[in-house]
């Protein structure tokens, strides 16, 4: 399984027993749908290797805790401390409406009602406190906040994201 056709799931944060029990840290604001996984991807020298899991429950909120068929003991288990843990893409819940998935909109053409279509969305940026869009318009790099006010729609049909952004943010950019 390549890393591209998967979404990252949680972290293996910390042993849970000496039979080689660890709790996975979970990523995401639902929990309890991940409660009955058969197996995860985890990251292990630079792979994702299909684990399989023989039993598994949530524990405090964030955490699964899981049993692997093939770890049996504490040793075993230090081993993958640490390693990220994934799902293949088809695994995850579909959005509709206005909620969409950081990857699902990557490729989309990005519109301002005042301005129109202004680039194509090349990534996003989650590493600073307020997410940005990352578009591409001919060589200019425009970041634009990710802030539900100014998300009109998300076209999936059109794939294609509109907003009703700030006078001047686009232009700030395209300015000569």
């Amino acid at each position: 399984m390549r890393k591209e056709d998967c979404f990252y799931l949680g972290k293996i944060a910390k042993k849970f027993s000496f039979k080689g029990e660890v709790l996975i840290y979970l990523d995401t604001d639902e929990p309890e749908i991940y409660e009955n996984l058969e197996s995860v991807f985890v990251e292990y020298n630079k792979h994702l290797v299909p684990f399989f899991i023989e039993n598994s429950s949530l524990h405090k909120n964030d955490f699964l805790r899981v049993r692997f068929e093939d770890i049996k003991t504490e040793l075993e288990a230090d081993g993958i401390l640490g390693s990220l843990v994934y799902l293949p893409l088809k695994m995850l819940p579909k959005l509709s409406g206005n909620k969409f998935y950081f990857h699902e909109v990557i490729g989309f053409e990005i519109e301002d009602k005042r301005v129109g279509v202004f680039g194509i969305i090349q990534s996003i940026n989650d590493s600073s406190a307020q997410p940005l869009f990352e578009v591409l318009n001919g060589e200019v790099e425009i970041l634009i906040p990710m802030i539900d006010q100014f998300l009109v729609k998300i076209d999936r049909e059109n794939k294609k994201v509109i907003m009703d952004l700030p006078e001047g943010l686009v232009e700030m950019y395209l300015a000569p």
